[in-house]
């Protein structure tokens, strides 16, 4: 079975630069555009009984944000830790998504290394 992060962000450029720093992880990279998308791409790997290990999404995205799809994610599945990787920093957008389910928050710009240390302590 493979397990798989996926990485939610309406940016081709964030999600490539995601992947790049996680190759060396050891894990298949799910590209999604948005949180329907996102969403779509779940369902799926899961109907092929694939393990999610970690998403990382963004929260401004086209078609469904990330707290929507956090929220629907959670009815999918409780356990799997959710980064959100945004320029958001407001607290109260921050206490958003962590009411939705978000296990952690990272701001953009991201620094690879830091990125990598917060994934390593969520992998499962």
């Amino acid at each position: 079975m493979n397990k798989y992060i996926m990485v939610i962000d309406d940016s081709p450029t964030i999600r490539i630069s995601v992947e790049f720093a996680l190759k060396d992880l050891g894990y298949k990279i799910q590209h999604a555009e948005n949180g329907m998308d996102a969403l779509e791409k779940v369902k799926a790997l899961v109907n092929r009984k694939e393990d999610i290990a970690l998403c990382i999404c963004d929260i401004n995205m086209p078609e469904m944000d990330g707290i929507d799809f956090i929220k629907k994610f959670r009815e999918i599945d409780r356990f799997t830790p959710v980064i959100v990787l945004t320029t958001e920093s407001d607290d109260e957008r921050i206490l958003e998504g962590k009411e939705a389910g978000a296990s952690g928050w990272i701001i953009k710009p991201f620094q690879p290394a830091d990125l990598i240390k917060v994934v390593k302590r969520f992998l499962r």
